[in-house]
């Protein structure tokens, strides 16, 4: 396993992180077993972080998640990442809803301490420019987000708190670059790179505005996510997460599928477009982790050799760019 500074927290984290949502619906199942020889699988590589969220089934990957590890005698082993997200109701009373939904995460999970909390929110303008959004003021005014965050950390509950890159550009940047966050998860993968280069300004698809950018430059750690674009580029079918979310839906996944069958025509052969992914994210030097979605053993596995892979070749990267670039 490679393992990279998360930032500025100085943390050494896998390259491949565990990423338990409901798109491969492993953590979120109720198949007991292979949850736990998925895990097992992961740890033995050498994977030390791993993603979660309160909103995953409802509580359910949170909840496996806990019992897998203590069943692998493991939860000392891993840093544990979980979120938080605020419904408008929540709004008048930003830090006690915090402060529920973290005893709520630590109760399933079994512990009293995770690494990192995430704002699972998407930030724009006004609240509820989209599903479940919150603004700017949101977190940095006067009890909002960061304050409690900030509380929590000084209780020694949590260690660090980042971001979730979803929602309006200049709402995002306006919160990164107050400096306060450690860390953020950014959707960037080799079908909408947008996150991490320059596109072109009729770009089809969102334009996340070169953010990691701007991530580096405050030091933070940067995950990415959505590497796998919810599986259209692993050729898989649409999981059921994809049928009824109202963040990555099933319009999206259908024109990233098709955008994938396009693309894998341009790339050279014998790597699969799977790898392809992998290799092109972890070819940013701002990425300290990707998240990966494991429905079994054998995709820790299959990772982990892309990982072993290297970097795309530069040839590759700049024929990818060439894709969506001004």
């Amino acid at each position: 396993m490679q393992f990279r500074t998360l930032g500025a927290t100085g943390l050494r984290v896998s390259a491949l992180a565990f990423g338990a949502g409901p798109v491969p619906a492993l953590m979120t199942s109720d198949d007991r077993h292979r949850q736990q020889e998925t895990l097992r699988r992961a740890l033995e590589s050498g994977i030390n972080w791993i993603d979660t969220a309160a909103t995953y089934g409802n509580g359910l990957s949170e909840d496996g998640l806990g019992r897998s590890l203590r069943k692998l005698n493991a939860l000392g082993d891993v840093h544990i990442a979980t979120k938080v997200r605020l419904v408008a109701s929540d709004l008048n009373n930003i830090e006690a809803k915090i402060r529920e939904s973290v005893a709520g995460s630590f109760k399933r999970l079994g512990v009293s301490y995770v690494t990192l909390l995430q704002l699972h929110n998407s930030i724009t303008v006004d609240r509820d420019d989209q599903p479940t959004s919150v603004t700017p003021a949101d977190i940095l005014g006067p009890q909002g987000v960061l304050t409690a965050f900030r509380n929590l950390q000084d209780e020694g509950s949590i260690g660090h708190f980042g971001l979730t890159a979803i929602g309006h550009v200049d709402s995002l940047r306006k919160v990164i670059n107050s400096g306060h966050f450690a860390t953020i998860q950014v959707p960037y993968n080799l079908l909408n790179p947008s996150a991490g280069e320059t596109v072109s300004a009729d770009f089809a698809e969102v334009n996340y505005g070169n953010l990691i950018e701007d991530c580096g430059r405050q030091g933070m750690g940067v995950f990415a996510i959505r590497v796998l674009a919810g599986g259209a580029i692993a050729g898989q079918p649409p999981s059921d997460h994809t049928y009824k979310t109202e963040f990555f839906p099933l319009d999206l996944y259908q024109r990233d599928q098709r955008q994938s069958e396009k693309t894998n025509e341009l790339l050279a052969r014998p790597a699969t477009m799977t790898e392809h992914a992998v290799r092109f994210v972890l070819s940013h030097s701002n990425i300290s982790s990707a998240i990966i979605g494991f429905g079994d053993a054998s995709h820790v596995d299959d990772a982990v050799t892309y990982l072993d892979a290297g970097p795309l070749p530069s040839d590759v990267i700049r024929m990818l760019g060439s894709l969506h670039s001004k």
